[in-house]
């Protein structure tokens, strides 16, 4: 997959910018503000259909505008597909291939697949669980339609749930029977995530322990580790357990929806022992491994979009994560840095056809 044109229209601070790319490598580089990122963003949108940067829709469009467009030409194997994704300011979003509306947005995850990373994603190793069970999520999505559903499914009934145990506490009242409805949907969708996520995990740690070490030149072991209620008992089990304890708390306290990832170096939590550097280097890392899962699992390539990575990086760390690209064969690459120099000269050690666009 190749995006070979991308025109923007009142997209956050573009009013309007029209781009035609190199099939391998393309720099986007200028001042802190001008709105590399912005850029990437909008290729983003064309892979999962929203902001990576988790803003609403209507808030990317341009200040004072009533809508903004993303346009572009993608070569999919031997045609040329045109990608519309429209937001106004007073309808909802439509995303369009060919002139068709997709009736679901999720029937276009896994078209474009894509990998960013980005100075945000320090925020898979800060922030709570959600942050890295939404990324687990939106990496498997890409790879599986049916996860997807599952998925949309399993939230949905867990809000109904919820909404009822909340009307029992409010009302002073108890029904079990009518409660017990949502158990069967939980349980059926809520299995098939549990396993998908855990046999995804089994492939990826071990992608992401190689790419460390050959970023760290091997002088710290890392671990990316599935954790969830599933792996201790069923779900039908559990559910019935916690029963007393969710009408408590008016909500439901046991399940996937509660599952974490645990990044580990030398079998203790990133967050507390991995220095700037390491965490950065095991985040690259855990990138491109989901890079190449998905593109093993798809048998597409994924879109390779880099923000901003050589910063916080040691030139041997710079120069590690060149050779993994220049070996990997990873297809099509967005690179933005606010230094052409140093752009340049990582770009002429890639060997690539590339252009750099001034913003």
């Amino acid at each position: 997959m190749i995006i070979k044109k991308l025109s923007l229209y009142n997209f956050k601070n573009h009013s309007e910018k029209k781009f035609e790319f190199s099939p391998q490598i393309n720099c986007f580089v200028g001042n802190n503000g001008v709105g590399k990122t912005n850029i990437l963003d909008a290729l983003h949108y064309l892979s999962v259909g929203k902001s990576f940067l988790g803003n609403t829709d209507l808030n990317n469009i341009k200040q004072e505008e009533d809508f903004f467009t993303i346009d572009a030409e993608i070569q999919n194997d031997d045609s040329d597909d045109i990608i519309r994704i429209t937001q106004p300011k007073e309808a909802k979003k439509v995303i369009k291939k060919n002139d068709k509306n997709y009736d679901r947005l999720a029937d276009h995850i896994g078209y474009l697949p894509s990998v960013m990373i980005s100075p945000y994603d320090s925020n898979l190793i800060s922030d709570s669980g959600e942050s890295r069970r939404k990324f687990l999520d939106a990496m498997i999505s890409q790879t599986d339609s049916e996860y997807l559903f599952d998925l949309i499914q399993y939230q949905k009934t867990i809000q109904q749930r919820n909404a009822l145990l909340k009307y029992f506490a409010k009302n002073r009242t108890w029904d079990k029977d009518s409660l017990e409805i949502y158990d069967d949907p939980i349980t059926r969708s809520g299995t098939k995530i549990f396993k998908k996520r855990k046999e995804f995990v089994e492939q990826l740690n071990p992608i992401v322990q190689n790419f460390y070490r050959i970023i760290s030149g091997g002088k710290e072991t890392v671990s990316v580790i599935y954790e969830s209620h599933l792996l201790e008992d069923s779900f039908d089990n559990l559910l019935r357990e916690s029963l007393e304890r969710d009408r408590m708390l008016t909500y439901t306290s046991k399940g996937i929806h509660k599952d974490d990832l645990l990044f580990e170096m030398d079998d203790v939590l990133i967050k507390k022992i991995g220095s700037q550097g390491q965490q950065k280097s095991f985040l690259i890392s855990l990138k491109l491994a989901q890079m190449s899962l998905v593109k093993e699992l798809t048998k597409k390539t994924p879109i390779l979009l880099l923000d901003d990575i050589f910063d916080k990086l040691d030139d041997t760390r710079v120069s590690q994560l060149i050779e993994l690209v220049n070996k990997e064969s990873f297809g099509q690459i967005f690179i933005t840095d606010t230094h052409r120099e140093r752009t340049e000269s990582v770009v002429k050690k890639i060997n690539e056809e590339s252009i750099i666009f001034e913003v």
